[in-house]
């Protein structure tokens, strides 16, 4: 074996999600495996979705891989540095990838990792693997692009970034065959009547939020050609069986001549798979609502982050309220149901701003909205904007950038009762509309106490 992938999500250890339960395999590290066998190299992969830590260091103990690669994201970093010290454990080199360890590469250096990926993995892995294979104990790795590590005399070294790979289609499908795929979808059988894939049809966003991290793929948008996309549908519909599907762009149909070719593929393989996604409003008009709802779709996800046009321009956006509105509604119009990702506590809201937000929910009355709390990643605009107020609750190793304060904001508890305002409010309005008295009146009651809770602690900032 020349290396082990694996990822730190463990659903054992995630509460909510087994509420939930929407799991999806890890693309991420199957993109990798297959490239990486079809490159010549014995890869294992350990998919530790419904499987245990103590599974993985067995494992890790058993096969003695030469080389362990591991994907990480905030949520995950806690577990991902238990997976890097059981690996040296055994004498395996650690090399970290994925949206969260270029930010903080020098801190997950520090706790275990022999190198970091800054970007795509498949041909920085396709180049270092035989570097260790051949001496596992030097690192002449300077002229492998994309890398951050240590030398042997402790030096950081932080090589030349890699390009983004030019032509997706050249890129095999991901690994399914190396991982099992029926717990997925008997997981999603048992709680939803339906089982659930995934595929990406795309790399990349190339809009500009300011919050959001670009880490792996920066601000460009590669996309597959229709064909492929097509292709590896009919596979995943004649082979598993979903009963839909989720297209994992971070932007799916933002590129209007594609989406309507691919309705057109589609409907010519006579392949109508109901599925959902996330997009951005102003990329759907009549005809992409009428393509998306020709290709089954039925459900998109639309970042509508804030009904404040301040925010959302300070947020770098690109988009306009009446933009979410009319693109909510017209993908209603076609029995598509829409979701709004809904952002509080961005730099400089005020409480109109809230309030816009709250109007502008109850003028476009998505199917279902969820809400979060901005938090700074590092890396992103929005980290550079508040560095100076960011204060970390805890040890780098205990906290994520989810856990961040920042000086000068208000206290978290003020936005538990925003959301919670917020949530009951617009559910108010929905109950009134729909002559659900009752229902209204206790929607009320709970936001009134929102409401109260705001009002009480909306002194309060972070110190």
């Amino acid at each position: 074996m020349d290396v082990l992938l694996t990822h730190g999500y463990f659903l054992e250890a995630d509460a909510q999600e087994r509420r939930i339960l929407r799991p999806y395999p890890p693309l991420g590290i199957l993109y990798l495996s297959s490239h990486l066998k079809r490159a010549g190299f014995s890869v294992e992969v350990f998919d530790s979705t419904f499987r245990s830590f103590a599974e993985l260091a067995a494992r890790l103990r058993t096969r003695r891989p030469p080389v362990v690669g591991v994907y990480a994201n905030l949520m995950t970093k806690a577990t991902v540095l238990r997976i890097a010290a059981a690996a040296r454990e055994v004498g395996a080199t650690v090399v970290l990838g994925g949206p969260d360890p270029p930010a903080h590469a020098d801190e997950y250096l520090a706790h275990g990792a022999d190198a970091v990926v800054i970007g795509e993995g498949e041909r920085t892995l396709e180049e270092l693997l035989p570097r260790v294979r051949n001496d596992p104990r030097r690192r002449p790795w300077g002229d492998i692009a994309g890398l951050v590590y240590r030398d042997e005399d402790g030096t950081l070294r932080r090589t030349a970034p890699r390009p983004l790979l030019p032509t997706l289609d050249d890129q095999p499908w991901p690994d399914r065959d190396a991982i099992a795929i029926e717990p997925y979808l008997d997981a999603w059988r048992r709680r939803h009547g339906r089982g659930s894939l995934s595929l990406v049809t795309a790399r990349g966003c190339p809009f500009t939020c300011t919050w959001c991290s670009r880490s792996v793929f920066g601000e460009t948008h590669r996309r597959r050609s229709v064909a492929a996309v097509a292709d590896e549908a009919q596979m995943l519909v004649e082979r598993y069986r979903p009963e839909q599907l989720w297209y994992a762009d971070d932007v799916f149909a933002i590129h209007r001549g594609w989406t309507l070719a691919f309705a057109d593929e589609m409907a010519r393989r006579r392949l109508r798979v109901p599925f959902e996604c996330i997009s951005r409003a102003e990329r759907i008009d009549d005809d992409v609502a009428d393509a998306l709802a020709r290709l089954g779709c039925f459900r998109v996800w639309i970042g509508s982050e804030s009904g404040s046009p301040r925010v959302l321009e300070a947020m770098q956006r690109r988009v306009r309220v009446e933009q979410i509105q009319a693109a909510t509604r017209g993908l209603q119009a076609r029995g598509i149901e829409v979701g709004h990702f809904v952002m509080l506590g961005y730099v400089g809201e005020e409480e109109s701003d809230l309030e816009a937000t709250v109007a502008h929910l109850k003028s476009s009355r998505p199917d279902t909205f969820l809400t979060t709390v901005a938090y700074p990643i590092r890396g992103t605009p929005f980290h550079d904007e508040v560095a100076s107020r960011v204060v970390a609750p805890g040890a780098w190793a205990d906290t994520t950038d989810r856990d961040l304060r920042i000086r000068g904001r208000r206290s978290r508890g003020y936005y538990r009762w925003a959301q919670r305002w917020m949530t009951a409010e617009v559910a108010r309005d929905r109950h009134w509309r729909e002559g659900r008295l009752v229902r209204a009146a206790r929607a009320a009651a709970i936001a009134g106490a929102g409401r109260l809770g705001m009002k009480l602690l909306g002194y309060r900032r972070e110190t």
